[in-house]
């Protein structure tokens, strides 16, 4: 009974994995986004922002990317239900993107917010 439950959890994992692996082989956009979140948390190491803003910017991140991870999986299951185009398959799939510009304009805004005015003091402070 305990292995089983053991080894149901590892495969769990296991199917997760291949959902990210199959995430980042792909979709072009996981990359923007990987590449935007390395720089944003390169920043905050930079700036030694407190772990509250850490906390901010990680589940920020994490909301962008399940987003795409969501919408990825909505526009798989959209064709395989309907591989020819159909107007409502359009419509799951354009608000799963709109889903995605939903989190990615709040991540902006978040990151603005959060990394904006150390940033801008510390630019001050390097040329003055």
């Amino acid at each position: 009974m305990v292995k089983s439950f053991f080894t149901s959890r590892v495969a769990s994992f296991r199917y997760a994995f291949h959902g990210w692996h199959h995430v980042l082989r792909t979709q072009q956009n996981i990359w923007i986004h990987t590449a935007i979140a390395t720089v944003v948390f390169f920043l905050a190491l930079w700036l030694r922002l407190p772990a509250r803003d850490w906390a901010v910017l990680v589940l920020t991140s994490a909301m962008v990317f399940a987003a795409e991870f969501l919408n990825t999986a909505i526009e798989a299951v959209v064709d395989l239900a309907s591989p020819n185009k159909h107007p409502l398959a359009k419509i799951g799939k354009d608000v799963g993107a709109a889903a995605v510009l939903v989190a990615a304009l709040a991540a902006i805004l978040i990151g603005l917010l959060i990394l904006g005015p150390p940033l801008w003091l510390k630019l001050i402070s390097l040329f003055s």
